[in-house]
């Protein structure tokens, strides 16, 4: 019987679309970040690669013919764009003397959103641990300092624990929808002045004839991109200075993933002013980016979290996970929630360093989620426990 192997892809070109999305489909509910076409877009497109210090180093594991599972994984000489920050650490790193940079960065790259890293077609614990080992032996041959398994699903991230990487928390909110209707359903559910609240902030939001388009799937066309791109150069030459995603990003998905993209854009006098690009998993709606080109008091709010709800709720979806930060986001009625992040450290002083800082941080996010939590807009009497398993 052959032993199963790894290699290592340096494009996921070098992997058969069908294959690798085999193994995505296997490893829980469709979720779009983990797509063969995702991944290609932003190759394709100039996103990531070596020009940008994200160059890919994908894992694929084989047992002869039979591709067992993928690692989406990158070679990177930087920290940006990945939303679980490690500067500090690359930093005490380098004043010791030492180069924290290559590291292994297994992500998605731009997305903080929970996605499966480990994907196996049969999602079994002997394929999973195959895949975690073949990621410590890469990162030992490539002699990297480091290597980071960010937005992992709970399950893999307490199995990367068992294979020794050190955990670490952080929070996002998500909007839990408990079987509602409508989004007035949702609403009974909030205290009496947080829902005069959102009624008044979705008035407001509207009130200069503003209007909203949903377009997925066919309705996409390239000009509501040539407006989308203009609001997310706004917005990421004001975050990070120079926007992540190319403009061929946006076509190349958009050709190959339509069906699961949800543009939400407001109109007023007939031309687009602002957008949300959202993402349809299985059962979640992954809210993405925004940006804009004219200020309107609350229209954020309505295009990224009250039009995300009532999308959700249209849908059958379970949740909507709205991305990055945001404590505002609670007052709306979305819930925190923690996301996991799995890091193996080569240095041992380095990693019993960096494991005492995880220890102290995860004691520290826990109980903020539970003081966030207990200022939820929602109604004494509603117990949140059912709300998130609606």
């Amino acid at each position: 019987m052959p032993t199963p192997t790894a290699k290592i892809c340096h494009s996921i070109t070098e992997i058969d679309a069908e294959e690798w999305d085999r193994c995505a489909d296997g490893a829980g509910a469709y979720n779009p970040f983990a797509r063969h076409a995702f991944l290609l877009a932003l190759e394709e497109s100039g996103s990531v690669g070596r020009e940008t210090g994200w160059q890919p180093f994908h894992i694929a594991v084989e047992d002869g013919s039979t591709l067992l599972g993928v690692v989406p994984l990158y070679l990177k000489n930087h920290s940006q764009g990945e939303y679980v920050f490690d500067y500090a650490w690359a930093d005490a790193w380098h004043r010791a003397g030492h180069n924290y940079y290559p590291k292994l960065q297994s992500s998605i790259p731009f997305t903080p959103a929970t996605c499966p890293k480990l994907l196996c077609a049969d999602n079994s614990e002997a394929h999973q641990q195959l895949l975690l080992d073949a990621c410590l032996q890469v990162a030992e041959q490539a002699k990297v300092s480091s290597l980071h398994m960010t937005f992992l699903p709970e399950s893999q991230w307490t199995r990367a624990a068992d294979a020794g990487l050190l955990q670490r928390m952080d929070q996002q909110f998500h909007w839990h929808n408990a079987g509602y209707h409508s989004f007035e359903e949702f609403l009974q559910q909030l205290a009496s002045k947080k829902r005069k609240n959102l009624k008044r902030e979705r008035r407001e939001a509207l009130a200069n004839g503003i209007e909203i388009d949903w377009l997925t799937g066919a309705d996409l066309t390239e000009a509501h991109w040539d407006a989308f791109y203009q609001f997310y150069l706004d917005t990421g030459s004001r975050k990070w200075g120079t926007p992540y995603l190319t403009r061929a990003f946006f076509s190349s998905v958009s050709a190959t993933m339509a069906d699961d993209i949800l543009l939400i854009m407001a109109k007023r006098d007939g031309r687009y002013i602002a957008g949300a690009l959202n993402f349809i998993g299985g059962d979640t709606l992954f809210g993405r980016n925004w940006g804009c080109v004219e200020d309107h008091r609350f229209l954020h709010f309505e295009v990224c979290y009250y039009q995300a709800i009532d999308f959700a709720i249209a849908r059958g979806l379970k949740r909507v996970e709205a991305g990055a930060q945001g404590g505002h986001k609670v007052v709306r009625g979305y819930l925190p929630e923690a996301t996991y992040s799995a890091h193996w450290i080569a240095d041992p002083g380095f990693r019993d360093a960096v494991a005492r800082f995880l220890a102290e941080e995860r004691q520290y996010v826990a109980e903020d989620i539970e003081h966030v939590e207990a200022g939820s807009p929602f109604n004494a009497t509603v117990d949140l426990s059912t709300i998130r398993g609606g």
